[in-house]
């Protein structure tokens, strides 16, 4: 393997970026097989204590899920780079056994293997993102990596809703095949990953190294920049809440304005994920971090007025359902994408600090999904009536306003301590050198 690493490390710069981003997309669509394909599945019919059955498997999910990401707070901060293929592999093989015990074990017994399930695919993003952070391309990584998020969860809904009609599997069976299938491209993707020679002088120099960061360093990190803590994870929490509606209930939502396309899915992702792309791959040709940082809120402050005026214009009907969801879509991941891609690369890059993106990125999916689940829980238990339909179209205004104000505060914050920061200027810790 390191034959092969120092070759690889000898090719032209973007040719490695090109092979990094489409592994790291490869690695974690093919995930996203083992923890969404149930999703696809309605369980019609099924109720446990007044609550729909597949509503259950989604909490239980979920709240493995946030598990993880709190377990991943310190986990993935001070993992070693040599660790990451082998954990990869056998976090996922156990999500894959929990499908396999799920569809063998008779309902409602087997919504533990549920959230059995969630807790290992919870920790899938930072070891991916671990190979891509700390280089002067990662926008261009992160953001063809970021496209799984959206790209992902519609096709394989397709792929799971093509496999079940071609050869009859029940719902239950169903998420333990769609899985076999992506087994094989997900060791591929991985062992290229591999492949990927340390970040380079020049990375380092422009984008600060990245070390593991042990608990004194966390507490360091978060006491300097609390107030930024808390307006990101406002908004991250109500992009995420969203974001985990639109994904789990995609099919409910659809169904409620009268549509039953299962190609519908992979169509309107395809384009979100295009659009996307291309906004955030852009950042790649800023090198200021500081400016790209503050670009990086305007995305997202676009992001929450793209929700709000595509909302109003729906509940007006003067736009049709597609056209909504595909622009309510949008605005949800221009806002959800550059938290998990650019956004935290950005700052550490921007205040120079010595850290690693993974344990941001932890620190506010915990609260992210915590926020996540809890909603749920509360929809269904105060409002089961309420259509999903309906339930996103009222929730998505939240977003849009209380999101938009967030990322407004959090720019006017980040770029005042930016200009109190001067060259020669002694710092609080010994993680930040000068700006």
């Amino acid at each position: 393997m390191e034959k092969l690493r120092a070759r690889v490390a000898r090719w032209p710069y973007g040719l490695v970026s090109v092979l990094a981003a489409i592994s790291a997309f490869g690695a974690y669509t093919s995930m996203y097989a083992f923890r969404k394909g149930f999703t696809a599945g309605t369980f019609a019919g099924s109720q446990y204590f007044h609550i729909d059955y597949k509503v259950w498997l989604v909490i239980a999910q979920i709240i493995g899920y946030t598990a993880s990401k709190f377990y991943g707070i310190k986990f993935i901060a001070e993992l070693k780079p040599g660790q990451r293929a082998k954990n990869i592999l056998l976090l996922i093989g156990a999500a894959w056994l929990a499908l396999l015990l799920f569809a063998i074990t008779p309902a409602p017994y087997n919504i533990i293997f549920l959230f059995i399930n969630g807790f290992p695919l919870g920790l899938i993003w930072g070891l991916v993102f671990g190979y891509l952070e700390g280089r002067k391309s990662t926008e261009f990584m992160a953001a063809v990596l970021s496209i799984s998020l959206i790209f992902a969860s519609g096709f394989v809904k397709t792929v799971a809703l093509t496999i079940k009609a071609f050869f009859h599997l029940s719902d239950y069976t169903m998420p333990f095949f769609t899985g076999a299938l992506f087994v094989l491209p997900l060791l591929l993707f991985v062992f290229f990953l591999e492949l990927m020679p340390p970040p380079t002088e020049e990375d380092v120099r422009l984008r600060t190294r990245r070390l593991p960061m042990d608990a004194a360093e966390r507490k360091r990190f978060l006491k300097r920049f609390m107030p930024g803590i808390i307006f990101t994870l406002v908004i991250y929490v109500l992009l995420t809440v969203m974001r985990d509606v639109r994904d789990n209930f995609e099919v409910e939502i659809w169904r409620s304005f009268g549509v039953k396309d299962r190609n519908i899915f992979t169509e309107i992702d395809s384009i979100i994920s295009i659009a996307v792309l291309v906004a955030i791959s852009l950042l790649i040709l800023i090198r200021n971090n500081l400016k790209a940082f503050s670009i990086i809120h305007g995305v997202i402050i676009s992001g929450c007025l793209l929700i709000g005026i595509s909302t109003i214009l729906f509940a007006l009907n003067l736009i049709s359902p597609m056209v909504w969801m595909t622009f309510a879509g949008l605005g949800l991941y221009l806002g959800y994408v550059p938290y998990n891609a650019v956004f935290f690369e950005r700052w550490l890059a921007s205040f120079h600090y010595k850290g690693n993106v993974g344990f941001l990125i932890y620190v506010a999916d915990s609260v992210g999904y915590l926020g996540s689940v809890s909603v749920l829980l509360v929809k269904e238990l105060g409002h089961p009536d309420v259509s999903w339909g309906a339930f996103f179209k009222e929730s998505v205004m939240i977003v849009a306003v209380i999101g938009g104000i967030s990322a407004t505060l959090s720019l006017l914050y980040f770029r005042r301590l930016a200009r109190k920061d001067r060259p020669g200027e002694k710092k609080s810790t010994l993680n930040i050198l000068p700006v």
